[in-house]
């Protein structure tokens, strides 16, 4: 921090950097945000992120030490610092650590309080374990580049240019780092957390792990059906509920109307409320007859086709119950109103670059520290590991200091979060936190979560995210169901809550009145655009923070033609090919949840390290800043940067050595960007008996001469993938350790349900099994990020109010009062 600075939640944390990769990048952003010293430990020629321009933004605040691991001297310097350290990070393959010298078990016995977090493409068990953790090699090997076929019109597997597991794979492994640091509170010791951008992925789906097992368990009476039809026709209501439309002068807009009175408010401002009342339409947008929903579909983009952007602006302001985003494009997230409002944005004096506007910090409020000042760092600028003691670094007063055994308990065994909130996007992040040992409460209506009912069978929509938590089923806008919420936040450490703005305090459950009831809780604002503002009202899903941040544009825009040039046919096909660019595999809520589970461990461990600074600490997140982290490539601005790298209008990749190729059956996706991984590539190439004259063209000498003639290497690519199988082709070059993986056919979740012995998830330690009393047994994903002294607890999903009245109890309320309650009504479950 700079000289009089507010300190962070994370000041006086040590952390070293030695990956110089996306992941650790995004790790250390966002220590080094909230206070914490972070050195990257650089190669003698910088990171390959200084070639970025979103390297202004991710090592701001940060400190650049050089050092060459290829020699002695260099490993040296690297467990120096590592022995100074309170954090190390690297992302390299498993054995790459241990072969250096530093491996987790090289530096524990002289640092015992070390945490020590190690992320790779697929963990450090398993089948994929040795591949690279390119991110387009796990979407391709664990099914996600398949799922992306939706993205193009041209069939086959897509690339996806939104780096989703990238940046949940940094938060899963922040979850597992933090939870590790407030454990060494307790036991001063550190210990091995492991995540993966496989596992990082897993955050973001809600729901299709559970459809799948259901389609799996009852195949007579469930059947997977695809989003679109073979007819090119919605096969969801989804589809009208979050419809894609363009407006008369030329702009994508995505619409946000799940529930039926918005859908309602919706078809009235179309002029299509006539439906409603119909005897043919009256169930839209349920229609199983399929040309019926052809038509509603064609009456709805032409009505909404019928006014201008402005127009539809006009009525956004009259009728609060009608909303759409603009799928906005590059930057322009920096000037969303919201954004600007909630001053999310930041601009930063870079000495090299001039003003950097960039997305502020993911988490803000009292207690968060100031905002960032410090650019990023010249090659080899450290201004503070000289101070770094490199004294065996042990917390006074703590068991470890006395010699003492560890205890094996849960890292966050003790701690209660009061969960205040619905859908996916927050409440994710207490199933996250519930997984590390912390005892989640979820405060639901009467109604009960939404999700619970959303999908056609019950509770298959909710279980993921309710996993492991307690439900109380009360009436929050009773004078006694609101009595209740206040005992239970007296005794919790952390309350997050995501309603839209006013709500919380309508229902007297905002900061103020709680942190007057428990002046130490922790509190988070986590609702879908923000407390106020000109969007804190408006209707947060995850299609509606995608198109406004700009990932359906970044994902599908290459490949969607020019609005001028569309027929009705045409913006039909474009507006599922959008639709599905903000949905399929990753998305805006599952980026968010992982934000807000961070950001809750933060908050925790800084008030645990400082209990004299705690008192009403509120902190904040935000949906759409969470999205411009993820999307920093583009929402990075000054003058002269360089443009964002950009997939063809094919989706096959970003370039020739970075792109899908068709195999003489299947697909492959080839994964060589640097010079290294070109000569390693051509080098296999060439023991295959093909590709011979590659190494020696001089228009591929280098990465500048292949990006000059890319399509020119890339035709020859395409040629010689078509000889053999992809299945061949991972055989023979994996083997060579180059980066080259068959895409998978099936799905993620399909992957992940297979339960052979030697399929990955059971040989990667990612399933475990647990029985629901509605979906009964079942497998479930394990913690997403593994501690290595420290055990987790897998729960199941919880009912509605299926722990009311065990918390009623426990708060004192005996069995008359509880009968009380059910029978006015106050309480159910």
């Amino acid at each position: 921090m700079t000289a009089g600075a507010e300190a962070g939640l994370l000041s006086g944390i040590r952390v070293v950097d030695l990956s110089s990769s996306w992941v650790g990048a995004h790790m250390g952003l966002f220590f080094a945000d909230q206070g914490a010293e972070v050195v990257c430990l650089e190669p003698p020629d910088g990171s390959a992120l200084r070639h970025s321009a979103a390297w202004a933004f991710l090592g701001r605040g940060k400190h650049s030490v050089v050092a060459d691991l290829a020699q002695p001297e260099g490993v040296e310097q690297a467990r120096g610092l590592a022995l100074a350290a309170d954090v190390v990070v690297q992302t390299w393959r498993p054995e790459t650590a241990p072969r250096l010298g530093l491996g987790y078990g090289d530096l524990a016995a002289a640092n015992p309080g070390l945490v020590y977090t190690s992320v790779s493409g697929f963990g450090s068990k398993g089948p994929f374990a040795r591949i690279p953790g390119h991110e387009a090699l796990v979407m391709a090997k664990l099914g996600f580049a398949v799922q992306f076929s939706a993205f193009t019109p041209r069939g086959g597997p897509a690339y996806c240019s939104v780096p989703y597991a990238t940046f949940s794979a940094a938060h899963t492994a922040l979850h597992g780092t933090l939870a590790a640091l407030y454990e060494r509170e307790r036991s001063g010791l550190g210990q091995h957390v492991e995540s993966s951008l496989a596992q990082g992925m897993a955050a973001m789906d809600p729901w299709r792990w559970f459809l799948a097992f259901i389609v799996r368990q009852y195949p007579e009476a469930y059947e997977a059906a695809a989003p679109i039809g073979d007819d090119g026709i919605p096969n969801h209501s989804f589809a009208f509920r979050l419809l894609v439309a363009l407006s008369s002068d030329g702009h994508w807009l995505q619409f946000s109307q799940v529930s039926p009175h918005l859908f309602a408010a919706f078809m009235r401002v179309l002029g299509l409320d006539w439906m409603l009342t119909d005897d043919e339409w009256s169930t839209v947008p349920e229609i199983d007859d399929r040309d019926r929903r052809r038509q509603l579909w064609e009456q709805m983009l032409t009505a909404a086709r019928s006014k201008t952007l402005g127009e539809w602006r006009e009525i956004f302001d009259e009728e609060p119950d009608v909303w759409a985003e603009v799928f906005r494009r590059g930057s322009e997230l920096l000037d969303h109103p919201q954004i600007v409002h909630d001053e999310r944005v930041i601009c930063i004096d870079d000495p090299a670059l001039g003003p950097v506007r960039q997305p502020g910090p993911l988490v803000t409020g009292v207690g968060a520290g100031s905002d960032p000042s410090r650019p990023a760092p010249e090659l080899g600028c450290d201004e503070v590991s000289a101070s770094w003691n490199t004294v065996t670094r042990q917390l006074a007063g703590t068991p470890a200091a006395a010699g003492a055994t560890p205890s094996g308990t849960p890292p966050l065994a003790g701690v209660t979060v009061l969960e205040l909130g619905t859908y996916y996007a927050a409440p994710f992040a207490g199933a996250l936190l519930a997984d590390y040992g912390a005892r989640v409460i979820k405060v639901e209506s009467l109604d009960g979560e939404p999700m619970r009912t959303i999908m056609g069978f019950p509770e298959s929509g909710a279980a993921k995210s309710l996993q492991g938590k307690q439900s109380i089923s009360l009436d929050l806008s009773s004078d006694e169901g609101r009595a209740i919420v206040h005992r239970l936040a007296a005794s919790a450490d952390i309350v997050m809550q995501s309603y839209r703005a006013g709500v919380a305090v309508r229902l007297g459950v905002d900061a103020a009145t709680l942190h007057a009831v428990n002046p130490g809780l922790v509190y988070i604002n986590s609702p879908g655009y923000g407390e106020g503002g000109p969007c804190g009202h408006r209707p947060a899903f995850a299609p509606t923070i995608g198109a406004g941040a700009g990932a359906g544009w970044r994902n599908v825009g290459p490949s969607v033609a020019a609005s001028d040039q569309l027929d009705l046919e045409g913006i039909k096909e474009a507006s599922l090919r959008l639709g599905m660019a903000t949905q399929v595999g990753g998305n805006a809520d599952g980026c968010s949840a992982v934000v807000v589970g961070s950001a809750m461990l933060a908050g925790l461990l800084g008030a645990r390290r400082n209990a004299s600074a705690a008192a009403g600490t509120t902190l904040a997140t935000s949906m759409l800043t969470s999205m411009a982290h993820v999307l920093c490539e583009d929402c990075v601005d000054y003058e002269g940067r360089s443009p964002t790298p950009t997939a063809d209008s094919q989706l096959y990749g970003l370039s020739a050595c970075y792109r899908l190729y068709r195999a003489a059956q299947d697909w492959v996706f080839l994964a060589a960007p640097s010079d290294r991984d070109w000569r390693r590539f051509v080098g296999a190439l060439e023991r295959a008996g093909v590709g011979q004259t590659l190494p020696s063209d001089p228009r591929f000498a280098d990465a500048t001469s292949r990006a000059v003639h890319d399509d020119v290497l890339a035709a020859k690519l395409e040629d010689i993938f078509a000889s053999k199988d992809a299945a061949e082709w991972e055989n023979l070059l994996t083997a060579e350790d180059v980066g080259c993986v068959e895409v998978a056919l099936e799905p993620f979740e399909s992957l992940l349900l297979d339960e052979s012995e030697d399929s990955y998830g059971q040989a990667a330690g990612l399933i475990a099994e647990v029985e629901h009393p509605a979906l009964g047994v079942h497998p479930r994903l394990t913690s997403l990020a593994h501690l290595s002294r420290s055990p987790t607890v897998l729960g199941r999903g919880c009912l509605l109010g299926e722990h009311t009245n065990q918390i009623l109890a426990e708060l004192g309320y005996g069995s008359d009062d509880i009968a009380r309650l059910h029978a006015e009504g106050i309480v159910s479950g």
